[in-house]
C-alpha cells in the first residue's frame, strides 16, 4: 500500500541531494519473520548528504496483516531545522493510521514562527486528515507541531489525499531546507546536537512501534533495531544505569 510513498520518496532525494549511503549495522537491514498470520519482511535503508546528516526509512511488508512506512529525516547539526517525521500504517484493509510532521526541536515563538508557521496554509488543505485522535504514547507539545496530520482513514483516502499531502510536505520540507542558512557559531550548533540526541532518547523511550517490532522479530532484535538503527544517539536505560 505504501510503496508509492517510499519510492516517491526515494526520487525526490537522488534527485535532489548528492545521496552517500550510511551504514546499517548488520543485520538490521533486513529481517524476515513467520511469526504472525502472513509472513513478515522488515527493509531498511539510510543515506546521508551534506545538508541531511541522516535520512533513514523502513518498509514492513506483512501481506493483508500489516503494512508500514517510517521514516524521520535529520537535518546536519549545521541547521536547526525541524525534523520530518513519517508514520503510515495498515492493519487490515480498514485500519490506517497516518502521522506526518515537521517536528520541532524547540518550542519558542521565533522558531515556530519560522519553521513550523509556514505549515499552516498547507495543513489548512487536509482537515480530514487533522482529527483530533488522543496520543496515547506521545505529549502533544513536545516534538509534534499544530500542524500535524494524525488520522485515520480508509485505503482510498490514503491513496489520494493522504499521498497528496506527503508530497506537499516533503515539497514545502525542502523549499525551507533549501533557504535555510547554515549556522556558524559553535554554541549554536551543539545546541543542535544536543537537541536531536534528545529527541532520539524520547522517542527510544516512548515509541510503540518497539512492541510491534519484538511481536514478528523478537525482542532482542527489537532492542538492537530502536537503539541501534532507529534512535541511534539514545543509550537503553539497562546501559544508562
Amino acid at each position: 500500500m505504501y510503496k508509492p510513498f517510499q519510492e516517491h520518496l526515494e526520487r525526490e532525494l537522488f534527485q535532489r541531494f548528492d545521496l552517500k549511503s550510511r551504514p546499517i549495522p548488520p543485520g538490521l537491514e533486513f529481517n524476515v519473520s513467520d511469526r504472525g498470520r502472513n509472513p513478515a519482511t522488515i527493509r531498511s535503508w539510510c543515506y546521508e548528504c551534506p545538508e541531511l546528516r541522516k535520512i533513514r526509512y523502513t518498509y514492513i511488508d506483512a501481506g493483508e496483516s500489516a503494512q508500514i512506512f517510517n521514516s524521520v529525516i535529520y537535518p546536519s547539526h549545521g541547521y536547526d531545522l525541524p525534523l520530518l517525521g513519517v508514520d503510515f500504517l495498515s492493519f487490515g484493509k480498514v485500519k490506517n493510521l497516518i502521522v506526518l510532521d515537521f517536528q520541532p526541536l524547540f518550542q519558542d515563538l521565533d522558531y515556530q514562527n519560522k519553521y513550523i508557521k509556514p505549515l499552516q496554509t498547507l495543513h489548512g488543505k487536509y482537515p480530514d486528515l487533522a482529527q483530533d485522535l488522543e496520543m496515547k504514547f506521545y505529549d502533544a507539545n513536545q516534538y509534534f507541531s499544530k500542524y500535524l496530520l494524525f488520522a485515520k482513514t480508509d485505503a482510498p483516502t490514503v491513496a489520494t489525499r493522504v499521498f497528496d499531502a506527503f508530497k506537499d510536505y516533503l515539497d514545502l520540507y525542502w523549499q525551507l531546507l533549501e533557504n535555510a542558512s547554515p549556522l556558524t557559531d559553535a554554541s549554536d550548533i551543539q545546541r543542535i546536537v544536543k537537541a536531536q540526541k534528545d529527541y532520539d532518547r524520547y522517542s527510544a523511550e516512548r515509541d510503540p512501534a518497539s512492541g510491534l517490532f519484538g511481536s514478528y522479530f523478537g525482542h532482542e532484535w527489537s532492542e538492537k533495531f530502536l537503539y541501534g538503527f532507529l534512535f541511534e544517539d539514545a543509550v537503553p536505560l539497562a546501559v544508562a544505569s
